[in-house]
């Protein structure tokens, strides 16, 4: 067992790098947000919305989905959803994400280094009724903070993303109701700084008729 102790020691280590690794969010005190924060509300998301669910979720499997989903930014990096990326930086991105699930299996062995590659796969896969909700989290929790940062913090495409969220809730009738809360949350908050939400839609109908 010590060995295996020593294998988990070194990924912590190399987790605490999420602590610092910053992503493109900001908190409401100014802040900018590191992915473990982020992970963090995922995973009390899912607690306190387990209840409320449509289905009953196996709520260990989906806290370790939340919990191990972003790992992999330990060796690949985060990369804001948002960005747009050349085929050719999309399959980069895959590669590094797929070399650092297989490294972080192999640093921790067949046993627990399987089940942290066989659910970092379950995530991308977003086939199963757990991958479904963490997914939507993921989403959601983003759009929530959001919501609580400095208007100012947002770009164009973070306004049109407000009215994007359904595309990964739609599955689930509590999901879809938080959806529409964080939805309105943000369009007031939108209309309070004078920004136009017709504006902001039709920008974005513009964009899915260009796609």
């Amino acid at each position: 067992m010590k060995r295996e102790l020593k294998n988990i020691m070194e990924v912590l280590c190399l987790a605490e790098k999420l602590k610092s690794e910053m992503r493109h969010s900001w908190l409401s005190d100014g802040r900018q947000e590191s992915v473990a924060e982020h992970t963090w509300r995922m995973a009390l998301m899912a607690v306190l919305l387990e209840p409320y669910l449509d289905e009953e979720v196996n709520t260990a499997r989906l806290l370790k989905m939340v919990i191990i989903h972003d790992l992999v930014e330990v060796e690949a990096g985060d990369i804001p959803a948002f960005t747009i990326l050349s085929e050719a930086q999309k399959i980069e991105k895959q590669q590094k994400e797929l070399a650092a699930i297989e490294s972080l299996r192999t640093k921790l062995g067949n046993g627990i280094g399987q089940m942290v590659y066989e659910l970092w796969h379950e995530f991308e896969a977003n086939e199963t009724y757990e991958a479904k909700v963490a997914n939507a989290l993921d989403k959601l929790e983003v759009r929530l903070q959001h919501n609580q940062a400095d208007i100012n913090t947002w770009l164009d495409v973070e306004q049109e993303n407000v009215f994007k969220m359904g595309a990964h809730t739609g599955f689930d009738s509590c999901l879809e109701q938080l959806k529409n809360l964080i939805q309105e949350q943000g369009v007031q908050k939108m209309e309070d700084a004078g920004i136009s939400t017709t504006n902001v839609l039709a920008r974005l109908a513009s964009r899915s008729t260009m796609a």
